[in-house]
């Protein structure tokens, strides 16, 4: 029965990393788009530009996220980074669908955005 409790709180303690992670992940996110949107205002950034900046603040913001589980996890960070950075990227599909109730993006762009948010985040997981 303690083996059982001890495992409890495991899975409690590290959904609760996951949260940590993910929040200062979307922290990230909000800070860097209104940086963009300002620079796009000022600036009259061309479309790729934006789109660009786009993915790089999806890469900062799950490498952040990763980072974060990295340090709370203590082993294995690079796995609960990966993890981290593919949470990032569901969530971020679920949000779009409640908003559009559709997918922006053909596939390959979703996969290149995956790639790059499961990346982010296994990178953030490494370096912490």
């Amino acid at each position: 029965m303690e083996k059982n409790a001890g495992r409890k709180q495991s899975v409690e303690r590290r959904a609760a990393g996951f949260l940590k992670a993910l929040l200062s992940a979307y922290i990230v996110t909000g800070i860097l788009l209104v940086v963009l949107a300002l620079l796009l205002y000022k600036a009259g950034l061309s479309e790729e530009v934006v789109n660009a900046g786009i993915l790089l603040i999806y890469v900062i913001s799950s490498f952040a996220g990763g980072f974060v589980m990295g340090k709370l996890t203590g082993n294995r960070k690079f796995l609960w980074g990966l993890v981290t950075g593919i949470l990032y990227f569901i969530l971020l599909i679920v949000i779009s669908l409640g908003l559009y109730h559709s997918l922006q993006a053909d596939l390959m762009n979703l996969a290149t955005t995956f790639l790059l948010c499961a990346g982010g985040g296994m990178l953030g997981g490494m370096v912490s």
